[in-house]
């Protein structure tokens, strides 16, 4: 599919070499790229941990928001990819994670929006175009971020967001949550099962023996902040005017698929021009499609996007 199209569901099936060829020694998440400097915004006084990934030939830069729970250090291998196209790529550990200060992962993702808000501002005043990358939960906070305020970002890339949050839960229970989140933020409400992570056991191993990972059940306040702002993105949608490289799992246990699906259908509806949606659902997939046995496909399939959308810049 190229960048002028779009399609509501498209499907992928991982190569035949990538599903049941061995794994090469270098096949793990925590590859370091060849060089990094620390590197932070304005987070209002908050010291989060942040770091910059300069590419060499700098052709444009990547805000790259991890997911509930991690931290940006488990994206070695995708930011390794991106800095051999010639991207460079900005991140940090949002509150509550990884290295950065906060309750583990109590937090109010209307406070990680802001935080990503003034991530993009620093990034300002960068040369190059800027894209922004959110998996799982930072795919929704990025994608609120660029609905908020699309000024400044060449286009978004969503991976497995957390776009639909809660959609079987009883009517009741949804409604108690904001009350359950304000009265008691720390209450332990979800379990999220890493064997969801990926068809790669040696990846869930090393998210489960990761000591930055949180491993706890979803706090009461994340959970439901998280509900509320997908509810706002969803009602959002017509409004979308970022081009987007949109990927998800069939087979995700963790991030309801069906919320890519109306984002694919329904992202930009009420825009002219229509901004171009490219959905890529992976048959089987599971959570994290980077880390997944497809993980070699869809790099490339990211790098070949932002290739082609700042060629046609």
């Amino acid at each position: 599919m190229g960048s002028g199209e779009w399609e509501k569901i498209k499907t992928y099936s991982p190569l035949p070499l990538c599903s049941h060829s061995p794994l090469p020694p270098y096949y793990t998440h925590a590859m370091s790229p060849s060089t990094s400097i620390p590197w932070s915004a304005d987070f209002g006084g908050l010291a989060l941990h942040g770091a910059q990934f300069p590419a060499h030939s700098e052709r444009g830069a990547v805000l790259l928001c991890h997911g509930y729970a991690e931290h940006h250090g488990r994206y070695g291998r995708l930011i390794q990819a991106l800095n051999g196209a010639g991207l460079s790529v900005y991140t940090y550990d949002q509150r509550g994670h990884g290295q950065s200060p906060g309750l583990r992962a109590v937090v109010d993702l209307n406070h990680l929006v802001e935080d990503h808000l003034k991530a993009r501002a620093a990034l300002s005043g960068l040369s190059v175009p800027v894209f922004a990358f959110g998996h799982s939960m930072g795919g929704l906070i990025t994608a609120t971020s660029a609905l908020r305020d699309p000024r400044g970002l060449a286009g978004v890339i969503l991976s497995s967001p957390a776009l639909l949050v809660g959609e079987d839960e009883p009517a009741l229970l949804k409604t108690l949550s904001g009350v359950l989140g304000k009265l008691l933020p720390r209450l332990p409400v979800t379990a999220l099962a890493s064997g969801g992570l990926s068809r790669i056991a040696g990846e869930v191993s090393a998210y489960d023996n990761d000591p930055q990972v949180y491993r706890g059940k979803v706090p009461a306040l994340t959970a439901a902040t998280m509900l509320r702002l997908s509810r706002a993105v969803m009602a959002g949608l017509p409004g979308w005017r970022l081009p987007t490289l949109l990927l998800h799992g069939g087979a995700d246990t963790i991030a309801d698929v069906r919320g890519s699906r109306r984002f694919a259908a329904e992202a930009g509806d009420a825009q002219t021009p229509r901004p171009t949606v490219e959905y890529l659902e992976v048959e089987g997939g599971y959570h994290e499609l980077y880390n997944d046995t497809v993980q070699a496909e869809v790099t490339a399939r990211t790098v070949s996007w932002l290739e082609g959308q700042i060629g046609g810049l």
